[in-house]
């Protein structure tokens, strides 16, 4: 059954691949419960994980990407394309997942996770220069964006109590058929698929803005 392999949280660290000179990419498993809750709004709001650090708020946290998941499947894949072990919380998620399709997973698309909590998909991660210094790769920025497995950021609909070995069931699942995948390859790379963003509910209020932008910008180069 899927579940939560690890929770992850993380503190600010300094970073020399920042403009404020701190990060809270590094997340480490943690064996204790952890309060799930909205933050509050993007700019204002951090993480959704009781003890987290986000330090950017310009372009992390908030209600829309309250909480970050990534596929221990995913992890797998880069530990052996880059030769080195990868712990869950490595690249910066809070819910390291096993035997959950996050690549396919759809936008407001929604977990039960144990008892209570409730999350729903919004919008998928995209690579910044902090991500790549911190996995010291040159070229990672690009290496990430071609796999297109972002992995997945979560709004909290129902907040609670979540930990390690929890089940994570999919309580509702669009019929628009938009994943997490389609939607960072409209962003990355493949511009036809932007008019599918324009209105798509569940999308974050961000990521449908840009979307928008882009659609008009195209319309006026034809």
């Amino acid at each position: 059954m899927p579940h939560l392999l690890s929770v992850n949280v993380g503190s600010a660290r300094s970073s020399a691949h920042t403009d404020i000179g701190v990060t809270g990419i590094d997340k480490r498993a943690v064996t204790e419960p952890v309060e799930v809750r909205a933050p509050g709004p993007r700019g204002t709001g951090g993480s959704g994980l009781s003890g987290d650090s986000v330090c950017d708020l310009r372009y992390h946290g908030g209600d829309e990407q309250a909480v970050y998941a990534y596929a221990r499947e995913d992890l797998d894949f880069w530990q052996a394309e880059l030769g080195r072990p990868l712990a869950g919380g490595v690249f910066g998620e809070n819910l390291t997942t096993l035997d959950l399709d996050l690549t396919h997973a759809l936008i407001g698309e929604r977990w039960q996770v144990g008892e209570r909590v409730v999350l729903e998909v919004s919008c998928p991660r995209v690579p910044c220069r902090t991500f790549a210094g911190w996995l010291e790769r040159t070229g990672w920025v690009k290496t990430f964006t071609r796999h297109a497995a972002p992995g997945a950021y979560l709004r909290v609909l129902v907040p609670g109590t979540i930990r390690t070995g929890d089940p994570v069931r999919v309580a509702h699942r669009p019929d628009h058929g938009v994943s997490i995948q389609n939607t960072f390859q409209a962003i990355t790379g493949k511009p036809e698929l932007l008019p599918r963003l324009v209105a798509l509910p569940g999308l974050s209020v961000h990521w449908e803005q840009l979307a928008r932008k882009r659609t008009g910008h195209l319309a006026d180069q034809a």
